[in-house]
């Protein structure tokens, strides 16, 4: 009997091996990524809006876009869920874009705020700590309403897709749970409205704000957004130019700094990514010139970050997977490596002289 068990225990890791081995490396190094998070449980679903109660929390999907347009993905990473936060770092490029810098810096600091992502607090002169809270991306919010009027979030809408490379629709059922139960953020508006960082109707900003956050996106949407970012600005997908290097270049370093609610110090330390979570449970994360990532999961961690995306991202970077571009490792050596820069045909292919280095990414499974 113990025999006959240990046979098809044998004969189901050698079907499992036999299927990795048909897969492009970083296909099979996301479906290793997978296996080996969705059956984390920690977390729970975030409560304070009644409609994300409803998640499964059972759902588990990652993406990996690299700026040549290769799309790699493992788990429910077609399942929709709402944006939430994750919206705030392509809210802050279109403010950038539609307003100017020096207008988005009068009204909204950069500063991390080390507290958590909905702290009424603000700095000493009265303005956001920086856009990943939610007063910086509702001041954000404010200053696009301030151009476009009631066009406001169709802009906003626009942008997101832009950054997908698909049209992106809007969950209403989670729209009318913000509304709801949003008096914090009432409170956060009005506060703002009081020293003249938002202007004109408030109400009207802050269901600009409520329907951005009920944006509908996946795991691959997210991949394509941050590479996106990850290309200066270009969606590797669609070939658009979807926003400015130089607006790329704020986003980016304002991610790094505060996109990860009051974990952010930890993940500059530990992770170093550039990258933005949300409730919601999606995390998008940038690596410039190389790749984008996306992951979905609604158990979040006590920070408001998805518990088993984290795992994902810190895997893909923490020794696991190691990108080397201009002669400097992204991080550790790992140990009897899976060399897979064939999947960067155009970076791989570039001379060692000419001014993109070539790029050789090494994965290992412990």
């Amino acid at each position: 009997m113990d025999a006959q068990v240990t046979l098809q225990v044998s004969s189901a890791v050698k079907a499992r091996n036999a299927g990795y081995a048909t897969q492009p490396p970083l296909q099979r190094f996301l479906t290793r990524c997978y296996e080996e998070f969705k059956t984390d449980d920690t977390g729970a679903v975030a409560d304070y809006i009644p409609e994300l109660q409803r998640a499964n929390p059972a759902q588990f999907g990652i993406a990996l876009v690299t700026i040549d347009g290769h799309v790699y993905e493992a788990g429910d990473s077609a399942v929709s869920f709402t944006i939430q936060s994750v919206s705030k770092a392509f809210v802050f490029a279109l403010a950038l874009e539609t307003v100017g810098e020096e207008r988005v810096a009068a009204a909204i600091g950069v500063e991390p705020s080390g507290e958590a992502f909905n702290s009424i607090r603000l700095t000493n002169d009265n303005r956001p700590f920086n856009p990943m809270v939610n007063a910086g991306a509702i001041a954000c919010s404010g200053l696009i309403h301030q151009v476009d009027g009631a066009d406001a979030f169709e802009r906003i809408r626009e942008k997101l897709s832009q950054f997908a490379g698909r049209e992106l629709g809007v969950d209403d059922a989670v729209h009318a749970s913000e509304v709801a139960t949003g008096n914090r953020n009432r409170a956060i508006a009005w506060l703002l409205r009081n020293y003249s960082v938002l202007q004109g109707d408030v109400n009207a900003v802050l269901d600009t704000y409520f329907r951005q956050c009920a944006v509908l996106v996946t795991a691959r949407d997210l991949a394509v957004m941050a590479a996106t970012l990850a290309n200066r600005g270009i969606n590797p997908v669609t070939g658009v130019q979807v926003i400015t290097p130089h607006i790329v270049a704020r986003t980016l370093s304002v991610m790094t700094s505060s996109g990860m609610y009051d974990y952010a110090g930890e993940w500059i330390y530990r992770v170093g990514m550039p990258a933005k979570s949300g409730v919601g449970g999606g995390i998008v994360a940038a690596l410039p010139s190389q790749l984008g990532l996306g992951t979905f999961s609604p158990l979040l961690d006590s920070h408001g970050n998805s518990a088993r995306g984290l795992g994902y991202v810190r895997r893909c970077l923490r020794g696991s997977i190691c990108i080397c571009s201009t002669g400097a490792p992204m991080c550790a050596p790992a140990s009897s490596p899976i060399t897979i820069s064939s999947a960067f045909p155009r970076a791989a292919a570039a001379s060692p002289t000419s001014n993109r280095s070539s790029t050789i990414v090494t994965a290992t499974f412990a």
